[in-house]
């Protein structure tokens, strides 16, 4: 009870910053349009002037809402108005790139884990990598992959698992190196090998580190599709709604992709966590 009050205060606060920003912010406008037109606002029509404006700096949380609201209840989702359409051409971007980037990720940390060069050579590059930023080799990965007549869904999702694998690198690397030293000498004993170490000993151990991984990178995998679809002009997917709302100007349209996007990561987020949770209690480690 007391988690649901602290939770229900927080999010009331938030709420209440926001529409006291969103009052100052689009106060200017509103004082400006009134002294063009010859008026003088009271304090109640400047308040609800700056909370109902079209094309407001920064939309207040009721526009927000009901602009969520006509994109995803009103409108079918075959619509390319709906942010349920929209919402699906991303994630299904973003679940093949996370797919991608965590086979890899797990490939690469098993090798720097079991093998001295990779650990020493792979490994300062996978951190290297993540010095470039995201949106200056996007465009390059898509020109690159246009050149050759790969299109549509690859490109993004090759952006996401760029974003996705270092994540659960650095993870399962720390994962696999996690068992304790008695445990390893106890399977020595046994004369395992090492193929049965890593199945009964580092993999069960690592899996705390690779959910914990996991959901980094199933977050930086949404991150990446949308950016994917910014540089090439996409009509579809969330990216393609913030592209179009700051042509126009349509900053509801673009605070509404932007809270889509939001509740579509966390709702990834809880469904691994979900998976956390059941596949650690069924190994017995929750």
């Amino acid at each position: 009870m007391r988690s649901l009050v602290s939770i229900c205060v927080v999010v009331g606060a938030l709420i209440f910053i926001w529409y006291f920003a969103a009052f100052l912010l689009n106060s200017t406008w509103a004082l400006d349009k009134a002294k063009r037109a010859g008026l003088e606002l009271s304090s109640k029509e400047l308040l609800l002037d700056t909370l109902s404006q079209d094309k407001p700096k920064l939309p207040a949380p009721h526009q927000v809402g009901l602009e969520l609201w006509k994109t995803t209840v009103e409108k079918k989702i075959t619509s390319k108005r709906s942010l349920v359409f929209h919402s699906w051409i991303t994630l299904s971007s973003t679940l093949v790139g996370f797919l991608i980037g965590t086979s890899l990720g797990i490939l690469l940390a098993i090798g720097i884990v079991h093998n001295n060069a990779m650990n020493m050579s792979v490994m300062p590059w996978a951190i290297a990598s993540q010095t470039i930023p995201i949106l200056a080799i996007a465009p390059m990965i898509i020109v690159v992959l246009n050149s050759i007549g790969v299109q549509g869904l690859l490109p993004k999702a090759i952006i996401s698992s760029y974003l996705c694998f270092f994540p659960v690198v650095v993870g399962m690397v720390k994962g696999l190196r996690s068992p304790d030293k008695i445990d390893s000498d106890l399977l020595h004993t046994y004369n395992a090998t090492n193929v049965q170490k890593f199945w009964k000993l580092k993999l069960p151990t690592s899996m705390p580190f690779l959910f914990a991984s996991l959901k980094v990178g199933i977050s930086a995998s949404l991150v990446g599709a949308i950016v994917g679809e910014l540089p090439t002009g996409a009509v579809r997917g969330l990216g393609a709604r913030l592209l179009a709302g700051s042509y126009y100007g349509q900053t509801i349209q673009i605070w509404s992709a932007l809270i889509m996007a939001a509740m579509l990561a966390a709702a990834l987020v809880g469904i691994l966590a979900l998976l956390q949770k059941l596949t650690l209690k069924r190994m017995g480690m929750a």
